[in-house]
């Protein structure tokens, strides 16, 4: 069990959970429903990897280094991810042009998929008992 993971991915699920209910009450007045829609993406992608922090922090036996660089990943890139697409979907709100930061979503979803990538060779690499 490794208490950090698991704290982390409690959090971001309490933050997942209040941006959700934000975009469904708060956005519904002052974006589009295409805008709610790609927000709500942010969303459910940053509550997909809350529950895979949780299920990481729980894990037993997984090489250290690979869940530590699993994590790190995985996070950073939830950040690129879903916050590139919070600013990007509420993009009409403010004065700054977000679309500049367009390429940083992919690269969010490119170290998520890494991230998940490394804790399945973790999990491969588990010796029978």
């Amino acid at each position: 069990m490794n208490k950090t993971i698991l704290a982390t991915g409690t959090a971001l699920g309490i933050v997942t959970i209040i941006l959700g209910a934000f975009a469904a009450h708060g956005l519904e007045r002052v974006l589009s429903q295409d805008a709610i829609n790609t927000f709500e993406t942010g969303v459910r992608y940053q509550m997909y990897n809350a529950l895979f922090f949780m299920l990481m922090g729980s894990l037993r036996g997984v090489n250290e280094t690979l869940r530590k660089w699993s994590f790190i990943l995985a996070f950073v890139g939830t950040i690129f991810f879903s916050g590139s697409i919070y600013l990007l979907a509420t993009n009409t709100l403010t004065s700054f042009d977000f679309r500049v930061i367009g390429l940083i979503t992919p690269l969010g979803g490119t170290l998520m998929i890494i991230g998940w990538s490394l804790l399945l060779v973790g999990i491969l690499k588990l010796k029978k008992k």
